[in-house]
């Protein structure tokens, strides 16, 4: 019996659809989990260069992020509030937390603070936050890598 001579390998096809699929749960997840939040970061605060700043080790705890601006506001929640006005807007997250059985010393205030704004606003910021019973305190700056 002769045999007849092909033209080259048999096809196979590849299923793809398990490619697709772990790759759709991939984009997903990565969607799901970034932060996309703008009240931790606003362009309008310019965070001041050090050598000593460092990154953070773990996520903060209860985190509250206030951002002093140059003029002496303080961003809450996106929006600009004065420094006398935020211990109101303190006292709601206070409350917030004891509804929820926890402890206002156990947030961690992130303090980013305008490297033009005074020293004098960041203490009064701090100040605020402390006679509302808040007392973990962060504070950001750029890392200066200029060494």
């Amino acid at each position: 019996m002769a045999r007849k001579q092909g033209a080259g390998p048999a096809k196979t096809d590849i299923d793809m659809t398990p490619m697709i699929d772990m790759t759709f749960q991939l984009i997903t997840f990565f969607v799901f989990t970034l932060n996309f939040s703008t009240a931790v970061q606003d362009d309008r605060v310019q965070l001041p260069v050090s050598q000593l700043a460092k990154p953070a080790e773990g996520p903060s705890v209860e985190p509250i992020t206030l951002q002093l601006m140059s003029d002496g506001r303080v961003i809450y929640s996106g929006e600009p509030v004065s420094l006398q006005d935020i211990g109101g807007y303190l006292e709601n997250e206070k409350r917030v937390m004891i509804s929820v059985s926890k402890e206002p010393s156990t947030a961690t205030v992130i303090v980013r603070a305008d490297g033009r704004s005074t020293t004098g606003d960041v203490q009064d910021l701090i100040k605020i936050c402390q006679e509302k019973g808040f007392e973990k305190f962060v504070l950001r700056a750029q890392y200066d890598e200029s060494n």
